[in-house]
């Protein structure tokens, strides 16, 4: 690997990595006042937590030799024996295992214990996402055909059908669905969005493992479907309700980028604005499936992860373009794309589903999930971790 190269991964390890207190930031305007430390916390602690994991056993469990296509092998426990270049592939792909969980932490924002958070984000890391790392990257996915080029099988669709097992799990927030739950801080919400926006360039054309024209069509293939799903968004909200919000905005533009993820290195420009623009739209009516079907995303990681994870990953299906990343898309006459695509879809959602029920279960049997309701009503930030995000008087 040329040195230019080298310094590109680092530079990207770094982007996604900062990627994580993005969204803390993302996620802590959101919610309520008395809730946002909690939000932080869950967030910047998964770093260290996922860190732990991902050195000990999550990295070879990923990319340590094949297991027959469903695991990998032990070789690397410890990240033992690997140097320079692929120390620095651990490295990149650990930001990657330590913000898919980070990802998970806002549906369940306001009402579920530290300590259960902890541990369900350990066993997580352990047992869920180095599986699914190495079916799409390394595994039987990738021999069947299926592709996924930063992460929309890996981390979007991953983590947003987790979010949706750990909240039918947990429960809803005392209030949920009549009380209204709005942003505190918008500001700190733009704040967080446009540090993901940076980060993701670090995500998608990080992906491409080399300082070279792939890197360059996924950036810019990610700035467009970032702003496509910002425009998206806000348009279909405005003829909806008459109100262009900031919200939407910021969702809109994340959903941008989640479509983009899978596609941002086989797909060019001009695709680039139908994931962007579809995800923006297809995400702000899926963000109101929680009240249809009673589950309560607290942040809507189900409409925005989950479903512009699919989004994106089938329309790669369709329009993947050989010219551009060496695969084509059903549109260009591979139809059997398009089917791999659908089928490493079908594969993510029940393998991760099943599994996260299962922790979530198995959390709740020992520590318990939830808060009491009279720490849900004070506010996490207080009766869990006894400080305050905000002293609006000289009062200590």
């Amino acid at each position: 690997m040329a040195a230019g190269d080298i310094a590109w991964i680092l530079v990207s390890s770094a982007l996604v990595l900062f990627m994580t207190p993005g969204l803390a930031l993302f996620y802590g305007g959101m919610g309520r006042a008395k809730n946002v430390l909690n939000m932080l916390m869950m967030n910047f602690f998964t770093i260290a937590i996922v860190t732990v994991i991902w050195v000990a056993v999550g990295y070879t469990f990923a990319f340590g030799g094949s297991g027959g296509g469903i695991i990998g092998s032990i070789e690397d426990v410890g990240l033992a024996g690997l140097s320079g270049e692929e120390l620095l592939f651990a490295m990149f792909q650990m930001t990657f295992a330590i913000i898919t969980p980070a990802l998970i932490s806002g549906a369940v924002a306001g009402r579920m214990k530290f300590s259960a958070w902890v541990m369900f984000t350990a066993l997580w890391a352990l047992i869920v996402y180095p599986v699914v790392a190495h079916w799409a990257w390394e595994g039987w996915l990738t021999d069947l055909g299926a592709i996924d080029f930063a992460g929309g099988l890996v981390v979007h669709i991953n983590a947003g059908i987790a979010a949706l097992a750990l909240v039918l799990v947990l429960g809803p927030r005392k209030g949920f669905p009549t009380e209204a739950f709005r942003p505190h801080s918008l500001p700190l919400t733009l704040i967080g969005t446009g540090i993901l926006w940076f980060g993701w360039f670090g995500f998608n054309a990080g992906s491409a493992f080399a300082a070279d024209g792939a890197a360059i069509n996924a950036m810019v293939t990610t700035q467009i479907g970032a702003s496509l799903g910002a425009l998206g968004w806000v348009a279909a909200e405005w003829r909806k309700t008459g109100a262009p919000t900031m919200l939407g905005a910021a969702s809109g533009a994340v959903a941008g980028l989640v479509a983009i993820t899978p596609a941002a290195g086989f797909v060019g420009p001009a695709a680039a604005f139908v994931f962007g623009l579809l995800a923006g739209i297809v995400c702000y009516f899926a963000v109101s499936l929680k009240f249809r079907f009673g589950y309560d995303d607290s942040l809507d990681v189900v409409g925005v992860h989950l479903v512009g994870g699919i989004v994106g990953s089938l329309l790669l299906g369709f329009l993947a373009q050989a010219s551009v990343g060496g695969v084509d898309g059903a549109i260009f006459g591979e139809i059997s794309t398009l089917w791999y695509q659908f089928v490493g879809v079908v594969a993510v959602l029940a393998f991760s589903f099943a599994m996260t029920w299962l922790i979530a279960k198995a959390v709740d049997a020992t520590v318990g999930l939830r808060v009491s309701d009279q720490q849900e009503s004070e506010g996490l930030d207080i009766s869990v971790h006894e400080e305050r995000g905000y002293v609006l008087t000289d009062a200590r």
